[in-house]
């Protein structure tokens, strides 16, 4: 979901070439596009893993300069790179990107997801003309797949969590807030209705004592509050 202009997206694993995606949907209107500084409304991509292709590699794409640049072109877009240890924060600048997310659920996993980093981040990206779009979620817990991980657990609190994560968030101001869920029941970071259920080899996780629709809830409540906050940002 992208916060502030409410729409839910998918922060996917990506490299599909931005020409076949915006030949094939740029016309549509669920595509979402977003206002650069300059005002061209252009096709948002979050692009995972991004680090694992080099700063040199990408800028042959993003930069104005670039031998194979997609810049001013119908092609060209907002492209957003996976913020993992601090420093990617100068690749992700030297590669053209135009900004950086932290898409893990789980505060603490990596630099780019632990909220106490998130302040210096967002003064890098200031000071370098980047978007900074924090990502949160609603708890994370996997091990029903990856059952050596059960250190980057972390329990729901009852919406607490989500809370903490949305307010450690707005507190940088930033223009997107992502919300890393897609329903991913196997990784524990659904927000869609729940109510208890097992099977003979699984436990699905529920909001009791809550009702099944507490992270929508939350989740429209927090978007109200992200719109009025920036609104008072720009006064």
């Amino acid at each position: 979901m992208i916060m502030g202009n409410p729409q839910m997206t998918w922060c996917q694993p990506f490299w599909t070439p931005p020409i076949s995606t915006t030949s094939r949907y740029g016309s549509h209107g669920a595509f979402y596009r977003y206002k650069n500084s300059m005002g061209k409304s252009l096709p948002l991509f979050y692009i995972y893993d991004s680090y694992l292709t080099s700063p040199e590699a990408w800028a042959h794409l993003l930069t104005p300069n670039g031998p194979h640049s997609i810049r001013n072109t119908p092609y060209d877009g907002v492209f957003i790179a996976l913020l993992v240890e601090e420093g990617h924060t100068h690749d992700i600048l030297a590669a053209g990107f135009d900004g950086m997310y932290t898409y893990f659920a789980s505060n603490g996993f990596s630099f780019g997801s632990s909220h106490q980093n998130w302040k210096a981040v967002k003064n890098f990206c200031d000071a370098n003309n980047l978007m900074f779009i924090p990502s949160v979620g609603p708890g994370y817990i996997d091990t029903s797949i990856r059952p050596w991980n059960n250190h980057n657990t972390r329990n729901r609190v009852n919406g607490k969590y989500y809370e903490t994560a949305l307010q450690a968030a707005l507190t940088v101001r930033p223009e997107i807030v992502s919300i890393t869920s897609f329903n991913e029941w196997h990784e524990g970071t659904q927000i869609e209705k729940a109510i208890p259920k097992k099977t003979p080899t699984r436990l699905y996780l529920d909001y009791l004592p809550h009702q099944p629709s507490l992270y929508l809830e939350l989740t429209r409540r927090w978007a109200e509050h992200f719109i009025k906050e920036k609104e008072q940002w720009l006064m």
